[in-house]
């Protein structure tokens, strides 16, 4: 077994990248499992920053190859502008990224979709990034989509796409009264895009599971999170895919027998983007406060997130779905300042407590808090556990109590060395 998987713990923005930034050394492929441009993973690296929306951010470790799975739906027009703000940055990405034959492609009317659908929900908004991510899943799952593979063959292109936009005319005209597309100039910027990505293209389930009979080792990197899993999260204020272990299987195409291990990630504390419940959220002066010392702004919209208390019932959840083998925690040392922290240790509901983080009516809880002292003293000069305050080695071990794995990895600032790793 050498593969192992990265998942999000929480509702997504956990800072993934900068776990998979640190465990890339020791991998020799980096995969992209699930999810589009909406995701943006922030690296900061010898101080610079990076955000990645599509490159799986293991391309800064010059030995690492990445892929992009068929899991993923694929923005061309933003893949491309991506790449060339990475080779702006000496990162060659062409000659070590590899393309899935079989992920789905957005296409100009998903994004002009979501964009109205959204507008037409009006209060009952789900929140998304506007990007088409949700309309090219459902294309996808309706057999109505489009796969990169499908851009080989110039005239099966062009009878697919014929097929494809004459069902889609209507839809924007009488669904949406958006005013048709021009075929022939989305058929041209195909095929301007496979030329420039011809040669990076795979079947990636053989490409992968080669590389593992060969002993290579593998990193499966997730977008979003858990609880906003399509199944799993707080439908309907969830994402379009799986973002879980199920969605790193079957968005790589590896089997289960390769993964060895599967690491959560999760802030010290929880935030959210979007509509949707969230038990912990702190609001008014508070929250305003976790927010800014935090910086907690989305990478790809500039949104500023919902901050609240961390959540162990959530964590819980996400544990038992993915069968996490351990936890790694980021952002320790924006809680540095706080007197006392608290921590969600469970729910009720009516006064009644629950012994599960429900599948639907979570806004209906009541978090169950425990209070725990602050540490009041910087960390993020820290390496090592048994350096850090005492009360900040309370913190970590009552979250493993609480959710019955170990936290492997600490994150005590934004640079890729402000890293604690526990044996």
């Amino acid at each position: 077994m050498s593969a192992t998987v990265i998942i999000g713990a929480q509702w997504g923005d956990e800072g993934k990248a900068k776990f998979v930034d640190f465990l890339s050394s020791d991998y020799q492929y980096i995969v992209r499992y699930a999810g589009g441009a909406n995701a943006g993973h922030t690296v900061i690296f010898e101080g610079k920053k990076f955000v990645f929306h599509l490159v799986p951010s293991g391309i800064l470790h010059k030995h690492s190859e990445v892929v992009i799975g068929n899991g993923v739906v694929l923005d061309y027009d933003y893949f491309l502008q991506e790449v060339r703000e990475l080779e702006a940055e000496h990162i060659p990405v062409m000659e070590r990224l590899y393309l899935s034959d079989s992920m789905h492609l957005i296409l100009p009317y998903h994004k002009m979709i979501d964009q109205a659908g959204e507008e037409m929900l009006g209060a009952n908004k789900i929140g998304t990034t506007g990007r088409g991510i949700g309309p090219a899943y459902q294309d996808k799952m309706s057999r109505k989509g489009l796969r990169l593979g499908d851009l080989h063959n110039e005239a099966y292109l062009k009878e697919r796409l014929d097929a494809i936009m004459s069902f889609k005319g209507k839809e924007l005209e009488l669904l949406y009264s958006l005013p048709p597309l021009d075929k022939n100039k989305i058929f041209d910027e195909l095929r301007s895009f496979y030329e420039k990505v011809k040669h990076r293209i795979i079947n990636s389930p053989f490409f992968l599971n080669e590389k593992l009979k060969q002993g290579k080792k593998i990193l499966l990197e997730g977008a979003q999170a858990t609880c906003l899993d399509v199944d799993h999260g707080t439908y309907p204020y969830v994402t379009s895919s799986n973002p879980t272990i199920g969605g790193a299987l079957t968005g790589s195409g590896i089997g289960p027998r390769w993964v060895d291990n599967i690491i959560g990630i999760s802030k010290a504390y929880t935030t959210r983007v979007g509509s949707g419940p969230f038990p912990t959220e702190l609001t008014g002066d508070l929250g305003n406060h976790l927010r800014e010392l935090g910086r907690e702004y989305g990478a790809t919209t500039g949104r500023p997130r919902r901050c609240g208390w961390l959540d162990t019932e959530a964590l819980r959840m996400a544990v038992r779905v993915n069968g996490l083998t351990a936890l790694a925690i980021a952002k320790m040392d924006v809680l540095d300042e706080f007197d006392t922290i608290k921590l969600g240790v469970g729910y009720t509901i009516k006064n009644e407590t629950i012994d599960h983080f429900p599948s639907y009516g979570l806004e209906r809880v009541t978090p169950i808090y425990e209070e725990m002292p602050g540490w009041k003293t910087k960390i993020s000069s820290v390496r090592s556990f048994a350096d850090l305050p005492v009360n900040a080695q309370k913190y970590i071990r009552r979250i493993e109590d609480l959710i019955e794995i170990p936290v492997r990895i600490i994150s005590v600032g934004a640079d890729r060395n402000a890293t604690i790793v526990r044996p």
